[in-house]
This record gives structure tokens, sequence and C-alpha cells, in this order.
């Protein structure tokens, strides 16, 4: 690893300044377990503070209060400024998720950057309607932060799933207290410095962390926090929809995934098992948007069987430093043994292992060897439930229209695909797809201006494109009276 590891601060950062914590708990590299410091345990007095913060930041209009085109200077800003310390950040989302340095240099830092240009340039265009009628009177709408957003993240992409939720939230004028994933700090932490440096005042950006759900919790509780944009799993999101029920507070979830990848006979099988293997490996599986599920047409199912046997073996697992590695560790030892747990149930149930299907025990990191497994029916829980590791389930189709029931057939509606050299099959088959985005003879590509969310266990409302915006403002209708009329 390099030389100096990024190591986390045991503080929170509330109302534009560090406060030390008087406790903390260790973070780990997932690459050795090894211990690289200790990070804030933020009290409950830490989260109201926090919250009190923001909400004093919003009320005084020092940010809500500014011009769009006043705040998009600001994020823009945030994201050089991002781009100037790209290593640093890099290094730091490597070792606390354990994700390959060089994905985190070309995928995880360019795309925070590339979300806080993008929503600054929509920061100027939150723009209203004016609406006719037949009322003697003038009428329009107008777009307004909801308030204080809490903003919880998750620990398989720290700094993209973050940026993705404070971006549009700053961009149209709320201020934010973000909870990131307890074993994922470092990244966050980063992000309070350089919205600092870029000119955020104070209170606008607040951050609490913390291990355990009671700070989550009182955070979504707490009567100052407006609104809520979370990522998780479904159980957990489950819960937090609950509270946010109950106390009637808009929230935002993008929840777990078990998306289905459909390889017709027609596809360009080299092209398509490139596909089929990042879909499942990238991140090590731990990826919502991941395809764990690989639906093959019949005529070419065996053939396909046999490449994956010969190629995932292949994929280069190890020390996420090494620019070469693709498969890093994942999280934890708990994740690692639930994945190992998955696969061996399985295979108890009459699975076969096609490839991989152990642990593997590398400088005392938590890794698990990219796994095939066949022969599973579409009820067994390796098919139906989402498993966050590197784990792929193939089973065969006859028909496009036994695909497409294969592919809607879980809980789950966030991602799907579908490898075809048919136009036609592509459009037709995307149209049915239960998910809610769709990629064609590719997977993962994603861009700050393409929205992506879930239908059903994977959550409802979205992240990127124009259309995330909708989750961080309200629309609020003004009807004037025409002169003379006093209706």
């Amino acid at each position: 690893m390099t030389t100096a590891l990024p190591t986390p601060r045991r503080a929170v950062w509330i109302g534009g300044a560090w406060r030390d914590t008087p406790d903390g708990y260790d973070i780990d590299d997932p690459a050795t377990g090894a211990v690289i410091g200790r990070a804030g345990a933020a009290t409950l007095d830490d989260a109201a503070d926090a919250v009190r913060a923001a909400r004093a930041a919003f009320d005084d209009g020092v940010w809500s209060g500014i011009s769009g085109r006043e705040r998009s200077r600001v994020l823009l800003r945030v994201a050089a400024l991002i781009r100037d310390r790209a290593e640093q950040f890099a290094e730091a989302e490597s070792v606390d998720v354990g994700k390959p340095l060089t994905f985190a240099r070309m995928i995880d830092v360019p795309t925070a950057a590339d979300q806080f240009e993008y929503f600054a340039s929509l920061a100027q265009h939150l723009d209203g309607a004016v609406r006719e009628t037949p009322l003697p009177a003038f009428a329009y709408t107008r777009r307004e932060p909801h308030g204080v957003v809490a903003a919880i993240s998750p620990f398989n992409f720290p700094l993209i799933l973050s940026s993705s939720k404070l971006a549009p939230a700053l961009a149209a004028g709320n201020t934010v207290v973000h909870k990131p994933a307890p074993q994922t700090p470092l990244t966050a932490q980063l992000l309070a410095e350089v919205f600092a440096d870029a000119g955020l005042p104070a209170g606008a950006y607040n951050l609490v962390t913390g291990p355990g759900p009671d700070l989550g919790d009182a955070l979504i509780r707490d009567p100052g926090v407006d609104a809520i944009a979370f990522t998780g799993s479904s159980a957990v999101g489950r819960q937090v929809a609950r509270t946010a029920g109950e106390l009637l507070k808009p929230m935002a979830a993008e929840l777990g995934g078990n998306g289905a990848n459909l390889l017709f006979a027609d596809a360009d099988l080299d092209a398509a098992i490139g596909t089929v293997i990042n879909a499942f490996v990238f991140n090590t599986g731990q990826f919502c948007m991941a395809g764990p599920r690989l639906l093959v047409e019949r005529p070419v199912y065996d053939t396909v069987l046999g490449i994956l046997a010969g190629a995932v073996g292949g994929v280069p697992l190890g020390d996420p430093a090494d620019e070469g590695t693709v498969i890093g560790p994942l999280i934890s030892a708990a994740q690692r043994d639930r994945v190992d747990g998955v696969v061996q149930d399985a295979v108890a149930a009459g699975g076969r292992v096609v490839a991989g299907g152990k642990r593997i025990d590398l400088d005392g990191g938590y890794y698990y060897a990219p796994t095939v497994l066949a022969d599973l029916p579409s009820d067994a829980a390796a098919v139906q439930e989402e498993i966050f590791g590197p784990v792929l389930t193939v089973q065969p189709f006859d028909s496009e229209d036994e695909a497409v029931a294969l592919a809607n057939g879980t809980a789950y509606g966030l991602a799907a695909g579908l490898q075809t050299g048919d136009i036609s099959r592509a459009h037709r088959v995307a149209a049915r797809l239960r998910a809610g985005i769709v990629w064609v003879n590719g997977w993962g590509l994603l861009d700050p201006a393409v929205p992506f969310g879930g239908v059903g266990a994977s959550g409802w409302g979205r992240e990127s494109g124009p259309e995330a915006l909708t989750s961080f403002t309200r629309t609020k209708s003004v009807t004037i009276a025409l002169a003379g009329d006093a209706r």
C-alpha cells in the first residue's frame, strides 16, 4: 500500500469547525484488516448541534438566500478542489473501501467532481413557470429548497453516493447534515475541508460520524430536519421510511438491487462476456446496480458457462494499491462471511459452482474469489436476494417472454441489462424490464446527467440528472389577483 495511509479524524464537522469527540471507533483497511485510526463517534448532542447549525445557516439565508449563480460559483470551486486533491481523495477512498486505487482514480474521484460541476450548472436554472388560467389573476410557480436535509450515504461508494446527494441538495439551496457509513468516513472528512476552502458558508454542510443506528435515527427524527436522502439496504430503508412517513417528511431512497443481465444468442459473445464479468465483479460486487443474475438464451447457455469457467479466475484480484488489480477485498470480515454463507447455502440447495466459491487468504484482508453458480431454481435465495459480493448466478431461458419474466421475478427493480445484436429487441425488452435504468450492450454506464433509481424494494426517487432536484425542492404556487378584481 502507500507509505502513509490516510487516517481518519476523531472529530465531527459542525458549524464550519472541527469538534473533537470524547469517544471514537476503529477504522480498518479491508485489504489487511489492520486498524488505520479512530474516527469520531458523534453523540446524540453532536447530532442535535449539527441540525441546529444547518437550521441556522438555512434560516439566516447565507446559502438559501443567495442567487443560484452565486451557489454555482461555490460548487464549481468544490469541483476544482476535488480535482486538485484527486490523489488524496483516491487514496482515502481506496483504503476506506478496499477498492482498487486505479478505479478510485479513474471513476470515483472524477465522478464526484463531475457531479458538483453538473449541479452547479443546474443551480442557475431552478426556474418556476407562469401558468395560464381563466382566473382574473397572474399565476406562477416557484421551486424552493426544503430546508435542512439529512443525507445518509453507504459504504460501497462513499464519495460518489455522498456527492450525488450533497451536490443537488446544495445546488437547490438546502443546508445539509451528512452521516456517512461508519466504516467509510475518510472522503467525507476531506469533503468538509473542501467545502470550507471553496467558501461554503459555515453550517451549510455538517458531518457526523459514528457506528450504530441511533445516530441516523436521531437525525431523521429531529424536528429541525425537513427532508431525508438515504442510500442503503432495503431492510434499513424500510425502517427509515417508516419513521419518515410517521413524521410526514419527504424522503428519497435508493435501496438494494439484484439486477438481471439478459444475454441473447445473437449478442457478440466476446463483448458480452466481458460485460457480464464487469457487471458482477466491479467494486467486488458491492454495487447496488451490479448484475449478479445472468440469464442466457439456451442455445449459447453451455458455451457461456464454459467461457465463464475459464475466464473468471483470471480476473486480477489482490492489493488495491497495485495498478493491475480489478477485484479488491470486501468491506469487512462480516460481509465476507455473509457472502460465503450464501454460496455454501446455494451449493447445499443443489447449486453447482462453475468458478470460485471460496475465501482467499491474502495479507489478512477480506477477500473472496469471484464465483459463478449454475443449476439454481428461480426461488433460490442466491437468486432472489441481494448478495452484495462477487457472485453470479446463471440461468437459461428459451424465449423473450421467459427472459423478461425471470428478470422481473424478484422484489428489486434498480438496474437491468441486455446483450443483443437486434436493435428492435433492445428497445422492446428494455421497455418491459422493471428497473430504474437499463443498459444495452454494456453495464454501469453512468453520468451525472443520467438519472438512476429504483422501483419496488429498490426504493423511489432519482439521483443524478435534473430529476434529482425534485427530491431537494418543493413547488410553491403564487396567484396574484389582477387590479380591479377582489376575488
